[in-house]
């Protein structure tokens, strides 16, 4: 870690924070709350600025990289997006990992998934909320507190006075004034600063994630589109974490600035090459934390966000998947390991395969 802070430096850049770097996974992972906020649409989108980590690590500490690829390799069904998922006596379904920007590098299917798609009647998304967005934002407000202090508490109240002020000189710098987000909860104010502005702007302008295209494209061609959550439920997953780890995360973000986007762009490339399982390893070992309680958020994140959900998503498509000819698209990251998506439908009693390998 201390020889990934040693690279930044040099380049005269802040060293990328575990914490930080997870307050972006929020917005990766999280398919809905990315649609409540975005930034504002421009004639013409700034150009993305990120630079792919493990370019840069591939010269300047090659031993860090083979210890990340080695841990990716080890890493359960770490390979692969499209998945084959078939029971006797039942048509096989596909199960596919995909990345919730608007990049279009990340926002075509690749042939196989392409073909297994068409096929399909069905397509399972994790959440169709965000296909109504004005019935998703009506339906929110009935749980304000899921996105709004709703109490006497505000952001600043949360924070020390040295934090309080580098959030509100980094807010200012990005054109937001620091007493119109006061009331927000510190997530929906970390889905406004974390992605890159490249990304934002695309939003702004209606560029569609995967998962969307995939919805509309199903609809046009007559197949059913079913979610396995709300966005309520999404939020609340977000909401389970103590506030502390979202102030921490929030202001950390802040203070590495332009620098997160080498973390989305290294992720695109990632995604690219199908290597969802270095995703984890990547983070672990090439950001620093700042401790045991940053270690700790980063386990209890991954708990709530990935673990609990990946059970939830599993027993919910249970019956989508079961009928058979169904295309289930959910976040990459929700793929490997033990309580992956894979290892769990396969407990359930699926033959697995990789299928674009």
């Amino acid at each position: 870690m201390k020889r990934f802070v040693a690279i930044a430096d040099r380049a005269s850049l802040p060293a990328l924070k575990l914490l930080a770097a997870v307050n972006v996974l929020f917005f990766i992972l999280f398919f809905a709350i990315a649609f409540l906020v975005s930034g504002k649409a421009h004639a013409e989108a700034p150009a993305c600025k990120g630079k792919d980590m493990l370019a840069e690590l591939q010269t300047s500490d090659p031993a860090l990289l083979a210890k990340i690829e080695a841990e990716a390799r080890a890493t359960i069904n770490g390979e692969g997006l499209l998945w084959k998922l078939e029971k006797p006596g039942q048509k096989p379904s596909w199960l596919y990992g995909t990345m919730h920007v608007t990049d279009p590098r990340v926002t075509e299917l690749e042939p196989a998934a392409q073909t297994a798609f068409d096929a399909a009647h069905t397509l399972v998304i994790e959440t169709t909320d965000v296909l109504d967005q004005q019935a998703m934002l009506a339906s929110l407000m009935k749980q304000p507190e899921l996105m709004m202090f709703t109490d006497n508490t505000t952001l600043t109240s949360l924070m020390t006075p040295d934090e309080v002020a580098t959030v509100n000189a980094a807010l200012e710098a990005r054109g937001i004034p620091p007493g119109s987000v006061t009331k927000m909860k510190p997530w929906m104010l970390s889905a406004m600063v974390a992605l890159p502005a490249c990304e934002l702007s695309r939003k702004a302008a209606g560029a569609p994630v995967l998962d969307i295209l995939l919805a509309q494209k199903a609809k046009a061609a007559g197949k059913d589109v079913k979610g396995l959550e709300s966005a309520a439920d999404q939020l609340s997953a977000v909401a389970s974490l103590p506030i502390e780890f979202h102030i921490k995360g929030l202001v950390e973000t802040l203070k590495l600035g332009d620098r997160m986007d080498d973390v989305i762009e290294t992720m695109v490339v990632l995604y690219q090459r199908g290597d969802i399982g270095m995703f984890w390893p990547l983070f672990r070992n090439a950001l620093p934390s700042g401790g045991k309680d940053d270690e700790s958020g980063y386990a209890a994140f991954e708990e709530a966000m990935v673990t609990s959900r990946n059970k939830t998503m599993v027993e919910r498509a249970g019956p989508l998947v079961g009928a058979g000819d169904a295309f289930m698209a959910v976040g990459a990251l929700h793929l490997p390991g033990p309580d992956g998506l894979v290892d769990l439908f396969r407990k359930a009693g699926y033959t697995v395969t990789v299928a674009d390998r």
